[in-house]
């Protein structure tokens, strides 16, 4: 792994920066649209599989057979089961932003290294002293950042809980996702994962009533926004950058997320972030820093990508 402290290119740091953009503007756009969250989040998983299926079922197909059918099925289904869990964490985390503040949602789901970690002490792998000492941090500042929205309203107290859940989803569909990485190219895995979790997103929808369609045409342009900018460009381009830096310059980076949509949504959206949660919000954020840099220390750091 290359050294965090070594110089960044200027190539790599402008993919960084437009990286960092297209995931900020993920909240922003879901709070944007004016349609139900979970058709939102079928449809930017759906748009992502139609946009990868001339990979997928191009060059890449003698692959995605191998793993349906094929000597990789074990891998194909750590792919399922990421997707199940990618399902769970858009499903919780992205009416939370639809429900509260974008600022308050995108930094609690911002603790998914938190849960990364607490996961890798169950497989026996435990967090070095400055882990914990970031877990700890990151678990006050996300209880001040809820403490404060309790006097807000039970809408912004719920809109808190899934937050946390997706942060929790997330961390589940990394870990999954790294098994299944092992043995599949990036366009394999994630063309499986968000078809499945396209399928699982389609069936809540339908069968809890959801509409699908009949959207104005800002909804349907921000929905395509989420699909080219988050879900596509925003990946792209991490992935390209972790070609050329340290997994935990990019990890730490994408923390840059957190104010970048928080400034968005207040610019774009008039929500201004509530003053009395910002201290935990920043307690928050510089927990999951120590986080991310103590396991740089032990182990290779995954780069969570999702919003």
């Amino acid at each position: 792994m290359r050294s965090p402290g070594h110089r960044i290119a200027p190539v790599t740091a402008s993919a960084l920066a437009v990286a960092v953009i297209a995931v900020s503007s993920s909240a922003p756009l879901i709070a944007f649209a004016a349609a139900p969250a979970l058709a939102v989040a079928f449809w930017r998983n759906a748009g992502a599989v139609i946009a990868l299926s001339p990979i997928a079922l191009g060059p890449r197909r003698a692959e995605v057979r191998d793993a349906i059918r094929g000597g990789r099925r074990r891998e194909g289904l750590f792919c399922l089961l990421a997707g199940l869990a990618l399902a769970a964490h858009f499903a919780t985390w992205m009416p939370s932003v639809q429900l509260g503040s974008v600022a308050t949602a995108t930094a609690l789901v911002a603790t998914q290294p938190v849960w990364q970690g607490l996961i890798a002490a169950v497989q026996g792998r435990h967090p070095s002293a400055a882990g914990w000492a970031g877990i700890g941090l990151a678990v006050a500042g996300a209880a001040w950042a809820t403490g404060a929205d309790v006097g807000v309203s039970g809408q912004a107290v719920l809109a808190d809980v899934l937050a946390l859940l997706g942060a929790m989803a997330a961390a589940v569909y990394t870990a999954l996702g790294e098994r299944a990485r092992s043995a599949l190219s990036t366009t394999t895995y994630t063309w499986i994962c968000y078809g499945t979790c396209a399928l699982v997103l389609l069936a809540v929808c339908l069968v809890s009533g959801t509409d699908l369609g009949g959207y104005d045409g800002r909804t349907w342009a921000a929905i395509l926004a989420l699909v080219a900018g988050a879900q596509l460009l925003g990946h792209s381009m991490f992935n390209y950058a972790l070609q050329h830096t340290s997994a935990t310059t990019v990890s730490v980076l994408i923390l840059l997320e957190v104010p970048g949509a928080a400034l968005l949504a207040w610019a774009w959206l008039g929500q201004a972030p509530r003053a009395n949660a910002l201290p935990g919000l920043a307690l928050l954020l510089a927990g999951v820093a120590v986080v991310i840099l103590g396991a740089a220390r032990a182990s290779r750091v995954v780069v969570p990508v999702l919003e």
